[in-house]
């Protein structure tokens, strides 16, 4: 995997979309469509990525997949 991976959810409480990144904590956005949160959470991952950089912060490999493209052993 070379990039991280998003979800993206309709959220009736905020009456627009969630966009997601679940390996990077707290790295979220709103937009009032799916293709406004995910260009939205692509700006929040580069600020995130940005800061833990600069913070000297580790930066987490792109690890989480959705159960559907889980192997199961």
């Amino acid at each position: 995997m070379t990039d991280y991976h998003i979800n993206i959810f309709f959220s009736d409480e905020d009456g627009g979309y969630i966009a997601d990144i679940p390996d990077l904590q707290a790295c979220s956005a709103f937009g009032d469509t799916p293709e406004q949160a995910l260009s939205e959470v692509e700006r929040a991952k580069a600020a995130w990525l940005a800061a833990a950089k600069d913070a000297g912060k580790p930066i987490p490999p792109p690890r989480y997949r959705p159960v559907i493209y889980q192997v199961s052993e």
